[in-house]
């Protein structure tokens, strides 16, 4: 068995055709250079042994490298599947939840509905993250072997060589006052969720009665020509809400300039939807005598607890999040 030849064709088999040749007989004579005048198997397998794995040795003969991406660009490679993985599922979950709302026909219901969303939003991530995953290393996999520059350093997110100034533009955030994307993404998530819901309450938010094999949807809670009435400013409060998403996006932690955002937020939402809910027709009178009925109250009593119940929840709600906000932005 010639080791010498065998090892010659474990390397160059891994090379370009027409290398192979000229490869051959330059490791050929590096060997024979290797060894002594007689030598015997031992030393041919020393001598085999100190030039190493054949595919390691091939690689260093090969222009181009032999792993899909290399250090030099594997940082800036996993940098940005951090950040644009997780702004693609959530961008294609907001279209899915608007699409499948907003087409909404009035012919499921609300467990239907939700059942449906999540199981394609399952869907929807995994496929998502798989094309994006995909196209991304095919983008820096094609980076890699365009690159002619042999130096070896990893590159920082503004493509250039590490240096110590780029240390200023980190800015140390305690963990207890920071703002993760998966925040942001939820809040923008939940935008989607309660304008669709918003514009399709007819169809979503209502009365559910228990039937044999099925839920009758008995009568919506409110009237949506009502609701749709305040469209201009439901739509700045929606418009004001993604703003302050993206501004969080960008500060990455709390500051008492992005609480008093967010009180001055909460403090606009309070006042439009207690606006709405006082509006005497928002609420619709087949639900309030469904439901007087039902607890045995008067409508006027029910309708009014509505009212107080609804402005309290808001309140509520607002309170902690401003609470929230101050706290984290004194850390």
């Amino acid at each position: 068995m010639n080791l010498i030849e065998i090892y010659i064709h474990e390397v160059t088999r891994r090379l370009p055709e027409q290398n192979r040749e000229d490869i051959a007989l330059e490791l050929r004579s590096t060997i024979e250079d290797m060894l002594p005048d007689e030598y015997d198997e031992k030393e041919v397998k020393a001598v085999l042994a100190k030039l190493g794995n054949p595919a390691i040795l091939a690689s260093e003969y090969r222009d181009q490298p032999m792993y899909l991406i290399g250090p030099r660009y594997f940082d800036l490679y996993v940098t940005f599947l951090k950040m644009i993985i997780p702004i693609a599922v959530v961008v294609s979950l907001i279209a899915l939840a608007a699409d499948y709302l907003i087409g909404y026909s009035g012919d499921k219901t609300v467990v239907n509905i939700v059942t449906t969303v999540i199981s394609t939003g399952i869907g929807t991530i995994l496929e998502v993250g798989i094309q994006v995953f995909f196209w991304i290393t095919v983008v820096f996999a094609i980076i890699e072997r365009a690159d002619k520059g042999k130096e070896g350093h990893p590159l920082t997110t503004k493509l250039s060589k590490w240096t110590p100034d780029d240390l200023k533009d980190i800015a140390l955030v305690h963990k207890k006052k920071a703002i993760t994307n998966f925040e942001v993404f939820g809040s923008l998530m939940w935008i989607a969720i309660w304008a669709t819901v918003y514009f399709n309450a007819e169809h979503l938010i209502g009365v559910y009665r228990g039937g044999e094999g099925a839920i009758d949807f008995v009568a919506p809670v409110f009237n949506q020509y009502v609701l749709i009435e305040y469209w201009p400013v439901i739509l700045v409060v929606i418009g004001l809400e993604v703003a302050l998403a993206i501004y969080k996006l960008i500060k990455k932690q709390w500051t008492r300039r992005l609480a008093l955002c967010t009180t001055a937020l909460e403090l606009l939402g309070i006042i439009v939807f207690a606006v709405i809910l006082r509006n005497p027709n928002v609420f619709n009178q087949d639900f309030i005598s469904y439901m007087s009925e039902l607890f045995s109250i008067k409508t006027y009593e029910f309708e009014a607890g509505l009212v107080i119940g609804g402005i309290s929840s808001l309140v509520l709600v607002a309170a902690l999040n401003i609470f929230e906000g101050f706290r984290k932005a004194r850390i």
